[in-house]
């Protein structure tokens, strides 16, 4: 296909500004979707009330009057002949239309009308005419110095000329099976809609499209992978395996053996593991890593578990030891700050293989880490990682197995799209003696009542978190801070007890530490920001308190929550808002993680839910997973049955489609 410098009227200037906006192919440019639409139709000047809003066309009567002031400020007059009536129009900062603004000329005004005075102040004026019809006008995202105006002038152009050169990616039996127009038309509607009946045609159609590209993709990886026997050859010795699930000084959860049972049939079979095992807070899905683990070590092959933080990957070490202290399986902890002998020595032990399991942080996949029989790799908080560092693990094994760790519930319609090319295990059930946690939602008036609840817990020798949503004051914010909060505390329980705060721009190590010193009950009072979400247990801390509540989602929410109750002792989360308290009052009833994780999705659609953006082919430019689903589904149905079909195996297009696999692998 052409360039996109090769359109007609694109040229060096607008090419950077588009490339700004991500549109660096003239098949990025023509699926720029319009993101909302004006509905122009034409008002009757004796029908708007004073002050109402007011779409009208005519002819420029008079030569327009401007009138400059002080900082660069302008305002343009001229008379309107309409059909209903001559009426003045006043628009601001409009200077550079006044050339065009010649007696005669055809305009449409947009504005709010004063009847008393009968001028209409105008917020745009648009150099056409009105029909009869209604006039449906595509509006941009744009940039500075390219205007709605150009930008649908090179859509059209594009189009125009290279139109018959874009691909359809819908196979030619499901265009006839659902009655679709081809790409082309569809593209020429959506960009200059002519009724909204069509509009919603195409609009269908192109979503389809999407969906059914994006989940031909996840089809084709989930079938390569179960065609491919290229997984390691275990046979896991059962007894020692079971010997070893017996030791562990807990019974197991039913779904704790389910997941244990696929994980471990997966270590087995001959393909290679590709699964996520997700499981609401303390829910107990890395012990069921743990015996994942012991069963490879059991075949000889090497384990490595990436953890997010160097304390999570620490708590991960110190438990897996304790759990194999009867074992003759060589462990080993390395972070960035493992001293450089003790590095030295890991790296030996992991070449020369005599060191089975290995966990630790990024240090894993330093180029200076080279493993000799890498056979699982584990990724905890796995959304935690970009797509590169996870695939540097997985490549330091010649075919490892992969299982990711996650302690976000993900929706039923997110996980089908997010993770539909794995297999996935879920850990509802909690462990036994894991408490309910007392969830309540509070006024900033109420901030009394709050302290008083902390004071409680403080004096029974607790521990609280205290959450902020900012680190810093700014000057178009008021919400409240880390460094607030801490003088807020020591006001409130003066010397008695020592405050400190940890939040995502301090160097890991001083976050480490305090981290540590909390842990071990030398800090009472520990003020952050999330960066406390993930995984680590300080069992005496019982109380959760978050400020501006209203501002994080409920997944976050739910999972701040669940650092505390870790212990025996009861616990409580503290909720501080002034704004959407009936969304906050989900958590006061609900604590099934997967449960609020359907509401915030409910709630909030596929934005970001774990706060962290996914890699892979998740932005779609029309589709929402949310809004969409029915078509989502449909096109799983139809991509599978199309992959299924013998003859697509000649067919140019699914290798066309399959060509860009990378993006979701």
């Amino acid at each position: 296909m052409a360039e996109l410098k090769d359109v007609k009227g694109i040229g060096p200037k607008s090419l950077s500004l588009l490339n700004k906006i991500n549109i660096n192919t003239i098949e990025d440019l023509v699926t720029h979707y319009p993101f909302r639409y004006d509905v122009l139709k034409r008002d009757d000047l004796s029908t708007i009330e004073d002050g109402g809003k007011i779409i009208i066309d005519g002819k420029v009567e008079s030569i327009p009057i401007l009138m400059r002031f002080k900082a660069g400020l302008n305002k343009m007059n001229f008379r309107l002949v309409t059909q209903s009536g001559v009426v003045g129009v006043s628009i601001f900062n409009r200077a550079f239309l006044k050339s065009k603004l010649l007696v005669g000329t055809d305009v449409i005004v947009i504005g709010k009308l004063d009847k008393g005075k009968n001028v209409i102040t105008a917020s745009d004026i648009k150099l056409d005419v009105l029909s009869n019809q209604v006039k449906i006008e595509p509006v941009y995202h744009c940039t500075s110095g390219l205007t709605n105006k150009n930008m649908s002038t090179y859509i059209n152009m594009a189009l125009l000329m290279y139109g018959r050169e874009i691909q359809d990616y819908i196979p030619s039996e499901y265009q006839e099976k659902y009655h679709f127009v081809n790409k082309k038309t569809a593209l020429n509607i959506i960009h200059n809609p002519s009724t909204n009946e069509k509009l919603k045609e195409v609009t269908i159609r192109l979503k389809y499209e999407e969906l059914f590209q994006f989940m031909l993709k996840i089809n084709y990886l989930k079938q390569q992978n179960k065609k491919e026997k290229n997984g390691l050859i275990r046979n896991i010795d059962r007894e020692k395996l079971n010997k070893f699930i017996e030791s562990i000084p807990f019974t197991l959860t039913n779904d704790q053996k389910i997941a244990c049972d696929e994980v471990i049939g997966d270590l087995e079979s001959p393909h290679r593991m590709n699964r996520l095992l997700q499981g609401d807070v303390g829910s107990g899905k890395t012990i069921v890593a743990f015996i994942g683990m012991y069963a490879n070590s059991l075949c000889g092959y090497q384990s490595a578990l990436m953890a997010p933080t160097e304390i999570l990957a620490t708590q991960h070490y110190n438990n897996l030891c304790e759990f194999m202290k009867d074992t003759d399986v060589k462990i080993a902890l390395l972070t960035g700050s493992t001293s450089k002998k003790e590095k030295t020595e890991i790296y030996n032990g992991l070449e020369d293989g005599s060191i089975s399991i290995v966990i630790g942080t990024h240090a894993l996949i330093q180029d200076e880490v080279t493993y000799n029989n890498l056979g699982l790799v584990i990724t905890d908080e796995q959304h935690r990682f970009g797509v590169h560092q996870r695939a540097n693990l997985q490549n330091k094994g010649i075919k490892p197995d992969v299982l990711y760790m996650s302690a976000t519930p993900i929706p039923r319609t997110y996980a089908l799209t997010i993770f539909g090319d794995m297999d996935v295990s879920t850990i509802k059930e909690r462990p036994k003696g894991r408490q309910k946690i007392d969830t309540y939602v509070k006024k900033v008036s109420e901030i009394k009542d709050v302290l008083e609840m902390m004071y409680e817990e403080l004096k029974q020798n607790h521990q609280i978190y205290v959450i902020a949503p900012l680190i810093e004051e700014s000057e178009n914010s008021d919400l409240t801070t880390v460094n607030e909060l801490k003088d807020q505390m020591k006001l409130a329980f003066k010397d008695k007890y020592k405050i400190d705060i940890v939040h995502g721009k301090m160097a890991s190590g001083a976050k480490e530490l305090i981290m540590e010193q909390f842990k071990n009950n030398e800090v009472q009072i520990l003020i952050s920001t999330t960066v406390v979400e993930v995984g680590v247990d300080v069992q005496n801390a019982t109380t959760m308190v978050i400020f501006d509540a209203d501002r994080f989602g409920l997944s976050t929410l739910h999972q701040l929550r669940g650092r505390v109750g870790r212990g025996t002792s009861k616990s409580q989360c503290i909720l501080i808002s002034d704004s959407d308290t009936e969304r906050l009052k989900i958590m006061e009833k609900e604590d099934d993680g997967f449960v609020i994780s359907e509401e915030d999705f409910k709630l909030r659609g596929q934005g970001d839910l774990f706060g962290t953006k996914q890699s892979g082919d998740m932005s779609f430019k029309i589709a929402s997973i949310k809004h969409d689903y029915k078509i989502l589904l449909q096109a799983k149905k139809d991509s599978k049955e199309y992959l299924e079909n013998k003859e697509t195996d000649k067919d140019s297009l699914k290798q066309l489609i399959i060509q860009s696999i990378t993006k979701v692998n």
